[in-house]
């Protein structure tokens, strides 16, 4: 199913695809072996809050799969394994030299993922970490700070919150370069559910 969702994406227009798990990776990889993959792995351990690829075990079983590019989580927080962001860097390029998506949160946890050797920025975590908790994404004050002091070589990358077309070509013109939209397009459930309720909410002919 997710293959299914991925090659139509990918046949309406959508530069690459951002997926979840090496098993989704590697079934979109097999049907669409030219596509743009970008892969991750949501982990979760209870001694971390780090859970977007959190560690080397699970780098590897994404880049194996057949990712282009593989996305971590590029905040300071501690990883399961205990290892800091310098650390799994460090050994991704040390190991594997492969291309690395950082999702970021702040100002300073992008500028250091990208000093870090982190090829393209996400605001994928803008929201989600107790530094951010109070904001609510898309990123709209975040992606021009970005835009202007990130390195003119890191593609900056809008993810989370993009629920409109209109969104996602704000994301554009505030300064990112690429947009990733999810739960907009890939939550089939929750749209099907939203019209359920609003026609629920419209009285029935014998309710009149």
């Amino acid at each position: 199913m997710i293959a299914a969702m991925a090659e139509a994406c990918l046949a309406n227009g959508a530069v690459g695809v951002r997926l979840e798990s090496p098993e989704h990776i590697s079934a979109v990889r097999q049907r669409c072996p030219s596509a743009l993959i970008i892969g991750l792995w949501k982990r979760t351990f209870a001694n971390s809050d780090v859970y977007i690829t959190p560690g080397w075990h699970e780098v590897k079983s994404v880049w194996s799969a057949g990712a282009d590019i593989v996305a971590i989580d590029a905040t300071d927080r501690i990883r399961p394994d205990g290892d800091s962001l310098e650390m799994l860097m460090g050994r991704i390029h040390q190991e594997l030299s492969i291309p690395v998506m950082g999702d970021v949160d702040s100002l300073d946890s992008g500028l250091k993922a990208a000093e870090l050797g982190c090829a393209w920025i996400g605001t994928t975590l803008y929201g989600y970490t107790k530094l951010t908790n109070c904001f609510h994404p898309p990123a709209w004050d975040l992606l021009p700070l970005l835009h202007a002091k990130l390195p003119s070589n890191v593609l900056l990358i809008c993810e989370g919150g993009i629920s409109t077309s209109t969104d996602a070509k704000k994301a554009l013109q505030v300064g990112a370069d690429a947009v990733v939209v999810g739960t907009a397009i890939t939550g089939i459930d929750l749209q099907v559910g939203n019209y359920c309720r609003s026609i629920n909410e419209v009285p029935h002919k014998n309710e009149v």
